[in-house]
């Protein structure tokens, strides 16, 4: 099995959990974050990093880029036509906004999807149709040492 199908699996295994703001335990309640940091904690048995509280609009008001600078300190940056099943995806939600959205890329081609922690859904697998592709500003791969 590749680093990549590892992420996936365990990130498949987060679906159905509801979406709770700044939570992050499987099938109790997280959000796009608290499934990144579950399944980073499955993997390297402990957080990336302590996490302030934050709020829903993620210092959007500040344009504070706050995700993006994460990105880069904990994975490695790649260029976003180069998709990988395991990929991190960040987006951004609206034009000029800061990014705010996180997903794992769970399949890749003509079926492409991610898997998210959405408000109102909870984890889900979706497809990464064309809107959801053109908010992609940036794509990282987890450490090698999955």
């Amino acid at each position: 099995m590749t680093a990549g199908e590892r992420i996936i699996t365990r990130a498949r295994s987060w679906i159905g959990t509801p979406y709770v703001h700044q939570a992050s335990c499987r099938g109790a309640g997280c959000d796009c974050l608290g499934l990144l940091r579950g399944i980073w904690r499955e993997l390297y048995g402990c957080e990336p990093e302590p996490i302030p509280a934050y709020s829903m609009d993620w210092s959007e008001p500040q344009g504070d880029e706050a995700l993006l600078r994460a990105g880069h300190r904990h994975f490695t940056p790649k260029p976003l036509a180069q998709a990988a099943e395991g990929d991190v995806l960040l987006f951004r939600m609206r034009d000029g906004s800061v990014a705010k959205h996180l997903g794992l890329q769970s399949r890749i081609g003509a079926q492409a999807a991610f898997i998210h922690a959405y408000s109102g859904h909870g984890v889900i697998e979706s497809a990464l149709s064309a809107p959801w592709q053109r908010r992609i500003v940036a794509r990282f791969a987890f450490p090698q040492e999955v």
